[in-house]
């Protein structure tokens, strides 16, 4: 019998080759070769045009732009984080640590989902024993609900074009393998033409796919980084697989925001929402302590107040430490400098510690006031009132920039009851948010001053 032809592509450059080696012969790039389809096999159904379809040209003024329908997944903070709720043909790609909850917020979302349209949970993982006794455990709804046991992307297209779901998970895509390749599931090439399969189904069958992704001990999405290009939305869970709080992100939305944020608490019955974040995170010693404050940070599309702790140390090494959990660590040296030159504060012998309670990332600008405020109140040991917020970014040369939607965390710390806000002048009301006292600043210096009046 005749051995079965391989061919082996780049994925830099593109060429392929009949044999693997280690280095390609047209760019010179080291390690990019991974095995392409197989020659003389059968093509690929529906693998021309976009999702299958057969090309065709017109004018923008032709396109229809009515909204894409969406329906809800009976969850609102995974509505929140997909933009409003579910599109047909939609490809969603979810990853996150082991055991952060990616396979039970899914089959809980599934679970309901099935009660209005058909779903398929296709697990590559787990036996339907194993899905069936996860779901009763967690109290879910099991009559509507159809579970499928298959690691074929060829077998499982085929069952879904019978079945017609509306929703479909694929739980995970590094388990699934084409038979057109006869690499290892999870490899390079499986991941991305098993990942294109579902893709054209789905664009062509208007079902809206969840794709579950590993992830490496960096953190990022196992497999070709072309899987994130390929699908239509990309979310992250964050948090600690032994803390009560898993925080869903999205990182790519074609039909939404992106950095939306959506907030679980994880329980004995599954994920749970949590409507009102900013409640979960002030959660705060009743004596005030040194080092902690509480800012504005914005979210998506809202307000969230969080509180950031600083302990600052006299060092004992000739290199200080400079830890951040939640906030950029490079940003925090630029600060400290920041403050040196233009609060005359020295930090230079002291080592510095900052952390965002709750597991949250702070990205933007908008922490640095918050941040600086911290470190001074631990180095000072002297505490912040309870009821002071503090948001702001801080340029090199010491002013206080406004950051956007100022009034919105305005409203939302006079919600939470706080009772003073140190911000820019930029960002100070015509009129403050009632029970609120704004006091806006301008340099860095002159929010020095306001913090221990």
């Amino acid at each position: 019998m005749a051995k079965a032809k391989r061919m082996y592509g780049c994925t830099e450059c593109g060429a392929t080759f009949p044999k693997w080696a280690g280095q390609c012969g047209e760019c010179g790039a080291w390690n990019t070769l991974v095995e392409a389809p197989l020659e003389g096999a059968a093509p690929l159904s529906g693998r021309g045009g976009w999702a299958g379809q057969q090309a065709n040209v017109r004018t923008l003024a032709e396109v229809s732009v009515e909204e894409l329908p969406r329906f809800s997944t009976a969850s609102k903070e995974l509505d929140r984080v997909l933009g409003g709720g579910l599109v047909d043909g939609s490809v969603v790609l979810i990853g996150g640590d082991p055991g952060i909850g990616k396979s039970t917020i899914l089959l809980q979302t599934l679970c309901n989902v099935a009660e209005r349209f058909p779903a398929l949970y296709v697990t590559g993982e787990e036996s339907q024993q194993q899905v069936a006794m996860r779901a009763r455990r967690l109290d879910l709804p099991q009559d509507k609900l159809k579970v499928m046991t298959e690691t074929c992307i060829e077998a499982i297209v085929a069952t879904a074009r019978l079945e017609k779901p509306k929703v479909m998970v694929i739980d995970s895509i590094q388990t699934i393998f084409t038979e057109q390749l006869q690499s290892a599931p999870g490899g390079v090439a499986q991941v991305r033409e098993s990942a294109a399969l579902l893709v054209r189904f789905a664009k062509q069958s208007g079902t809206a796919v969840f794709l579950v992704g590993h992830v490496t001990k960096e953190g990022a999405l196992a497999g070709p980084r072309v899987l994130e290009h390929m699908v239509d939305t990309v979310l992250y869970f964050e948090g600690e697989s032994d803390g009560r709080l898993r925080l869903l992100r999205a990182v790519k939305n074609r039909f939404g925001a992106i950095n939306e944020l959506g907030v679980f608490g994880m329980t004995d019955k599954g994920l749970k929402e949590v409507s009102n974040p900013s409640a979960i995170f002030l959660t705060r010693a009743q004596e005030e302590v040194p080092g902690s404050v509480v800012m504005a940070t914005w979210e998506g599309t809202r307000p969230m107040l969080v509180e950031v702790q600083a302990l600052v140390d006299t060092s004992h090494m000739g290199n200080p430490r400079r830890v951040t959990l939640g906030l950029d660590q490079n940003r925090l040296a630029m600060l400290l400098a920041v403050l040196h030159r233009h609060g005359g504060i020295p930090t230079y012998d002291q080592d510095v510690f900052l952390n965002v309670v709750g597991g949250v990332k702070v990205l933007e600008t908008a922490s640095d006031l918050a941040l600086l405020a911290a470190v001074i109140s631990s180095l000072r040991n002297r505490p912040l009132p309870h009821d002071l917020l503090v948001f702001g970014e801080i340029g090199l040369s010491g002013e206080i920039r406004p950051v956007p939607s100022g009034q919105e965390r305005l409203k939302e710390a006079a919600k939470h009851g706080f009772k003073r806000a140190i911000v820019p002048r930029g960002n100070a009301p015509k009129e403050a948010p009632e029970g609120l006292s704004v006091i806006p600043v301008t340099r860095l210096e002159q929010a020095l001053d306001a913090l221990f009046e």
